[in-house]
């Protein structure tokens, strides 16, 4: 699950291998990230990508390094390159073996020695460290490595300029370059005596294939400011630091803190994986792919970084990513730290939708990140959170929200008179199928949404249970429930096929089957009567369950698009119009287990499906990741980010149920 074998007459004719991604995050927003080949396929890839304080954002700083292994005066390329018509392989003919746990590692043969190059982030800081190691080598084998400097934005290019500086300062154990006025610079040190030869040369047109296909820019200019030299004679190994900083203490020191580090917050997976029977391996996968979400930002806050590479920190995939990257593994102060932040966010009764990284204004153009509060809480408390801290902290945030939604806020949100909740115009996208293809929504979703109002009952019925409980009674709402129950109902459920329907605006519903409708069976207050709870679930199952989550559409609606791919208008234009999504999963799993009234067979047959799809997909697209998407159309080929917090955290959570739920079942199947 951690490894793959490589099969080397197949990936030499195959460009598949190019499509596994390695991933490595430093809790800081920042990465080390390439295909496995280490051919960068993305502008987003890079050695050393870092999450600034200033300027601010996340900037690839050190791209790559061209690395060689040296014996007797013969070099053998470790990294490849693809340039106009010309594919360079690198140590395509010598990798035979890739893992991604406990961090990258790459092993190649090379005639009868091997060498194995080990990858990890510097918790903490912007750095990154690579070790070396050799076995069966006679001689004096040497590092010989180029850097390649980009200093750019993640979603720019570098191109050829005068401005960039090459010359190095000499420190101790090796060099700082400043290559441009106002961005921090690159501090190279190395375990071994190095040599540094200035080279200050651009090497022009590097490709990136996964941008191509995206309909993106994809040529970029890389400087290398030098070649450097190690000599492996101090020993087997040799360890590289590439920093915006010096190395508190020796290189090889650095490296055995984060080993240490690593094996501790290893020890904490093991011990939670090891409940999960069978499953323990996924889980512990999924459970290393959970750390690189929980972030501290430049200025301090905690956070949840939506996806990598290209996401940010988003408000609604924030609250429903926290159960399962935070609560369910008993992490519950990470998680508050959260939820007290977004507390403290609240404006009108809104969350933000992602927070500016630039020091602009927060964004708040969603109506569900605020309800999705209210869930994240109801599940803190589920997995032993304080009702203390609750009553001190987040309460008077969750009854700001709720006044602000019945009395109406910003983006036309607020509560009609038979109790739902109405959002939005033609001008606005605020709920989570928000893509849209020149300024145009793709899915026009304004009015009365199923899901919305499906959060709402839900806040509702939670916020009145924890009135009863404070004593609150300005926040009882006994009327209001039962209108919004009978509102609900009248509203979306179409009687003759028993599923509801997903939009109602302007007195008419639109009755396209959509996944939305999955919240209203899922979410602990259900607004139907279980005796509706199967009608929704087998309708769910039946026109949009695939092996990796939900479809968005079923694939029975003229508008259906089952491939995600091409330029962004085609890819905008099927994100929500049959795109599988796996975060879906995890409210597909409550529901179904709510429909066949938690059986031991309807839990099994959901192992079954996680199972059969993590034992494949781990070892796709982002090594020991979940994807954002899949085509609606089979295979299911994966798409969008590698490593996406909901997809990830989700799988934990409904993981997480399964195994609690109790081993004899009494009640008949």
């Amino acid at each position: 699950m951690s490894s793959v074998i490589i099969n080397k007459p197949h990936i030499i004719k195959s460009p598949e291998i190019l499509s596994c991604e390695w991933l490595e995050t430093n809790g800081m927003g920042g990465y080390a990230s390439s295909s496995v080949l280490n051919c960068h396929t993305r502008k987003y890839h890079g050695l050393l990508v870092a999450n600034l304080a200033a300027p601010p954002g996340r900037y690839v700083l050190l791209s790559k390094t061209d690395d060689f292994l040296v014996l007797d005066d013969e070099e053998h390329p470790l990294t490849a390159h693809q340039f106009p018509d010309y594919f360079s392989p690198g140590g395509q003919a010598y990798l035979v073996r890739f893992e991604s746990i406990p961090h990258p590692r790459f092993t190649y043969k090379i005639g009868k020695g091997t060498l194995e190059k080990e990858i990890q982030m510097i918790r903490g800081v912007n750095g990154v460290l690579l070790k070396y190691t050799i076995k069966g080598f006679r001689g004096s084998p040497v590092l010989r490595f180029r850097p390649f400097l980009a200093y750019r934005g993640i979603h720019h290019l570098a191109a050829e300029n005068v401005y960039i500086r090459g010359e190095a300062e000499s420190i101790v154990d090796g060099y700082r370059l400043t290559p441009y006025a106002g961005m921090p610079p690159l501090v190279i040190q190395a375990s071994g005596q190095s040599k540094f030869l200035p080279e200050n040369i651009w090497y022009k047109h590097f490709e990136y294939i996964r941008d191509e296909e995206r309909g993106y820019d994809f040529r970029e200019d890389l400087f290398s400011p030098c070649v450097m030299e190690v000599s492996f004679a101090a020993g087997e190994e040799i360890i590289l630091s590439f920093s915006t900083e010096p190395c508190s203490g020796t290189v090889k020191k650095s490296w055995n803190n984060q080993v240490k580090a690593g094996a501790s917050l290893q020890e904490q997976n093991d011990h939670f994986a090891a409940t999960f029977g069978k499953d323990k391996e996924i889980m512990n996968v999924l459970l290393k792919s959970a750390d690189q979400f929980i972030i501290k930002t430049p200025s301090g806050r905690d956070a949840v970084i939506a996806g990598y590479h290209w996401f940010h920190d988003w408000g609604r995939d924030a609250l429903i990513s926290l159960p399962g990257l935070t609560f369910c593994r008993q992490n519950l102060t990470a998680g508050e730290k959260i939820l007290k932040t977004f507390a403290k966010f609240e404006e009108y009764g809104l969350l933000p939708n992602f927070f500016a990284e630039d020091g602009a204004e927060n964004a708040y153009n969603t109506v569900d990140a605020s309800l999705w509060y209210f869930w994240a809480v109801q599940q803190y408390l589920k997995y032993g959170g304080d009702e203390h801290w609750l009553r001190r902290h987040i309460w008077p945030a969750m009854k700001r929200i709720l006044k602000h939604f019945m009395a109406g806020t910003f983006y036309d949100i607020g509560m009609n008179s038979r109790g739902l909740i109405s959002a939005g115009s033609s001008g606005t996208r605020l709920t989570w199928m928000d893509a849209s293809v020149d300024g145009v929504s793709v899915t026009p979703r304004w009015g009365c949404a199923v899901e919305i109002n499906a959060l709402w009952y839900n806040a509702i019925c939670f916020s009145h249970e924890l009135a009863e409980k404070y004593d609150d009674r300005e926040f009882s709402f006994p009327d209001l429930i039962a209108m919004i129950r009978e509102s609900f109902k009248e509203t979306f459920w179409i009687r003759e096929e028993e599923y509801l329907g997903d939009v109602f605006f302007h007195n008419k519903l639109d009755t396209s089957v959509r996944p939305n409708q999955i919240f209203a069976v899922s979410l602990p207050y259900s607004p139907l009567e279980p005796a509706d709870w199967p009608g929704v679930v087998n309708k769910v199952e039946t026109c949009l369950l695939a092996p990796c989550g939900l479809r968005t559409l079923s694939s029975d609606d003229p508008a259906y698009r089952g491939r995600y791919e091409g330029p962004m208008a085609a890819r905008d234009s099927a994100y929500h119009q049959g795109t599988v999504w796996p975060w879906l999963l995890g409210h597909f799993g409550d529901a179904y287990l709510k429909a066949h009234k938690q059986t031991q067979k309807a839990k099994k047959a959901l192992e079954k499906k996680i199972h059969d799809f993590l034992q494949i997909h781990l070892t796709q697209a982002g090594m020991g990741c979940v994807s954002e998407v899949f085509d609606g159309d089979y295979p299911h080929r994966p798409d969008g980010c590698i490593s996406q917090a909901w997809s990830t955290a989700e799988l934990i959570r409904l993981l997480t149920v399964l195994r609690d739920m109790p081993k004899a079942e009494k009640r008949k199947e």
